[in-house]
């Protein structure tokens, strides 16, 4: 099932501020998807999901190869966002870019520790994926309203 990640149920918003381990899922340049463990904060008010990454990372290389050229290619990178908890599971996509102002990278690392209890640890080549959300999926009794 899926919803408009703007506006999600009490139970998936409750769901995504839990302390969870996620996965990240971007496209290699040739089109298969990569998948590694991240940690995720989810923003719906501004429709917005985070995940701190090293700027050298393979996740960051493949968000920035699927941008284009000084991200011109439009919107971003197809990527997905996944946690899941014993039955539990949530899913938010979008379009991803590669942001590395200091704003928001701040921005992620405080919403990082706000989440999961710790600030990250300090990382002078960090870099910040930025999802916009076009979708939100899960298990039905996350989505009921």
């Amino acid at each position: 099932m899926a919803m408009d990640p703007h506006h999600p149920t009490p139970a998936y918003l409750s769901f995504w501020r839990e302390r969870h381990l996620c996965t990240l899922t971007t496209p290699r340049p040739d089109g298969t998807p990569h998948v590694v463990p991240v940690c995720v904060t989810y923003d719906p008010e501004a429709g917005v999901a985070r995940v701190l990454a090293n700027r050298s990372s393979a996740k960051v290389r493949h968000v920035l190869a699927a941008e284009g050229p000084d991200g011109a290619d439009g919107a971003g990178a197809r990527v997905a966002v996944c946690q899941v908890d014993g039955r539990r599971w949530a899913t938010l996509e979008g379009y991803a870019r590669v942001r590395t102002g200091p704003a928001e990278i701040a921005e992620g690392e405080r919403r990082f520790e706000e989440r999961y209890g710790r600030p990250p640890r300090p990382n002078p080549h960090r870099a910040l994926i930025e999802i916009t959300l076009t979708r939100a999926m899960g298990q039905k009794a996350l989505l009921a309203p």
